[in-house]
């Protein structure tokens, strides 16, 4: 007889054969920007989490830093939207306000603290659609130039990798060219690969404003049912340049997280969305779960499933327990 329980008999046995820990330095916090000024407003589907405007920005800085987790990642929320999402690529846009903010505070802390800027246009379209519409339809190649300078501009404001989440064909090869040519080939590029159209992104549609005016992104966004097409997005963004792959959203898809990390060689994130962050608040709230557990153990298994980098509402959370455990 095999005694695999002679390991699990103690904390300490158990902590000593863990295979799989959770890192707070590869935990990702989203940020959500607004246009205005001295807002700090919850969003009402998302309790705990907050859009801010860019000078009231010191403060989450603050907590970032000091919780030391990997990064941010930014999400403008502009005032003004038109049909080619202008404000996305504008110089003084919303987005690359908040990414100078957050550098210069961060020089003037001393600190380092990573911005990584989502390159999308659903939340500076009047339409809320990620391209440009003709005909009703979103045109993928006349969308890509866009995608372009709204990562060029990211990048001039400083920040440190751009990550395209709109799942048009060729964005990453579009983007990567743009950067390359324009003196930036050291900024990295993390694709949203493998991106699904799903029901578990409702509340970040509240957070950024950016639900679609007409029809959805299932002519976009992949296919629920589809595993083995996600790896091949995931090749694709390999082959065009990308430096870190993403499978969104994380909870319901480790299956395609294993996958694709057998595939690649590449670092690998997952992308903890709003909805799953939400119903973990909920159940929480209404005491059916306990909150630090379940998220201890959905961070765990995103990491055992092959995951090196997590994006997630739960980052400030997680790390703050950490540093409470670590003072008693």
């Amino acid at each position: 007889m095999q005694r695999l329980r002679r390991l699990r008999r103690s904390a300490a046995m158990r902590d000593l054969v863990a295979e799989t820990q959770v890192r707070t330095g590869a935990l990702i916090y989203p940020i959500f920007v607004i246009d205005g000024e001295n807002i700090r407003e919850e969003v009402p589907s998302m309790p705990g989490v907050y859009r801010y405007s860019v000078d009231r920005l010191e403060e989450i800085v603050d907590e970032m830093l000091a919780c030391k987790i990997g990064g941010t990642m930014l999400f403008g929320v502009p005032a003004h939207k038109d049909d080619l999402g202008s404000e996305a690529y504008a110089e003084d846009g919303v987005l690359q306000r908040a990414i100078r903010r957050i550098k210069q505070l961060c020089a003037q802390k001393r600190e380092a603290l990573l911005v990584i800027a989502d390159i999308c246009l659903c939340e500076y379209t009047s339409h809320g659609h990620c391209g440009v519409l003709c005909g009703g339809d979103v045109d993928n190649d006349a969308s890509l130039p866009l995608h372009a300078k709204a990562a060029l501009a990211a990048v001039r404001a400083g920040a440190d990798i751009v990550a395209p989440s709109s799942m048009m064909d060729g964005v990453v090869a579009a983007i990567r060219e743009a950067l390359d040519v324009n003196g930036f080939a050291a900024t990295p590029i993390m694709g949203y690969s493998a991106k699904f159209a799903s029901v578990f992104y409702s509340p970040f549609r509240d957070a950024a404003d950016s639900a679609p005016q007409t029809g959805d992104r299932r002519g976009y966004q992949m296919d629920f049912r589809n595993g083995r097409e996600a790896l091949r997005e995931l090749a694709a963004d390999e082959a065009e340049g990308a430096d870190i792959l993403m499978v969104k959203p994380a909870l319901a898809y480790l299956d395609v997280v294993h996958a694709a990390r057998a595939q690649t060689r590449l670092p690998l994130a997952v992308y903890n969305v709003s909805g799953e962050y939400a119903m973990v608040k909920a159940a929480a709230q209404a005491g059916m779960l306990d909150e630090k557990r379940v998220v201890t153990e959905l961070l765990t298994a995103f990491f055992r499933a092959g995951a090196d980098i997590v994006i997630t509402y739960h980052a400030l959370d997680w790390a703050h327990w950490q540093q409470e455990h670590s003072e008693k």
